[in-house]
């Protein structure tokens, strides 16, 4: 079945991925910040699946260790033939209020880090005419929250045109857009998530289940859930305008703040 590597694979969306994708009888090279968390996962991996488990310790955010994955990544004796590119974090702070150098981060980690490893990756494939890519981006891409839209735009958008460009080569990409997922993602960003309906919460498996089955179809944009469908077919259509005055009204609810008299 070849051989997957995922970043972000210590917790959440990327554990699962590994998971999973151990579980259709890939190797996988896990790749994160916590080693222990790391070798934890890689044992249980082998010891459930049977699959073959590399360890790769880095933080993305700095450029030595994000272009060591990169070498990874185009090296040719040892093939990736897909790349889940699904590292990242949240802030309940709002742009201008929060911290520069967490923004900062936020851009290495979840826009330069994509870029160079869709980059190894994608050539690395182009060379072998095979392959595909998977980069983890949200239905966040199509409203305007916060500078975490801002960069899942670029996810979503990088991932369309990569996808036209490679096509012709036998490598497929594709952007997942997820909506609010249960893992320790919003617990990690102190965001206080209890006001949010439980009908607009996704539960990880599914979600990876639905993002793999698209990949496998060569879909360029996966949203899994038709709830979530149907939101991203809303805000296709809806005036700008509207988008930016519910996404405000939303992002200050969940901060706390109120509404000027």
């Amino acid at each position: 079945m070849g051989t997957a590597l995922v970043t972000g694979a210590s917790s959440g969306l990327g554990l699962e991925f590994a998971r999973q994708l151990a579980g259709r009888g890939h190797d996988v090279v896990l790749v994160a910040r916590d080693q222990a968390r790391l070798e934890a996962a890689a044992e249980d991996l082998r010891t459930q699946h049977g699959v073959g488990v590399e360890v790769l310790v880095a933080d993305l955010a700095h450029r030595e260790q994000l272009h060591r994955v990169a070498a990874r990544l185009a090296d040719p004796d040892r093939p990736v033939d897909l790349l889940v590119n699904n590292a990242g974090f949240g802030s309940r702070r709002g742009f201008v209020r929060g911290d520069l150098a967490e923004e900062e981060r936020a851009v290495d980690v979840m826009v330069r880090a994509v870029m160079v490893l869709s980059h190894a990756a994608g050539g690395a494939m182009r060379a072998r005419r095979r392959g595909a890519i998977l980069n983890v981006s949200s239905v966040a891409s199509f409203a305007v929250m916060g500078h975490y839209s801002a960069i899942k735009s670029y996810v979503t958008v990088l991932s369309e045109a990569l996808a036209t460009e490679l096509a012709p080569h036998g490598v497929t990409v594709t952007a997942v857009c997820p909506g609010f997922v249960r893992t320790e993602f919003h617990q990690r960003a102190q965001m206080n998530m209890s006001r949010l309906p439980d009908a607009l919460w996704l539960e990880a498996p599914d979600v990876v289940r639905a993002a793999l089955d698209d990949v496998a179809r060569g879909r360029v944009v996966s949203v899994p859930s038709l709830t979530y469908k149907g939101v991203v077919g809303v805000l296709r259509v809806v005036p700008r305008v509207l988008t930016r005055r519910v996404a405000g009204a939303l992002a200050n609810r969940r901060r706390g703040v109120r509404p000027p008299a």
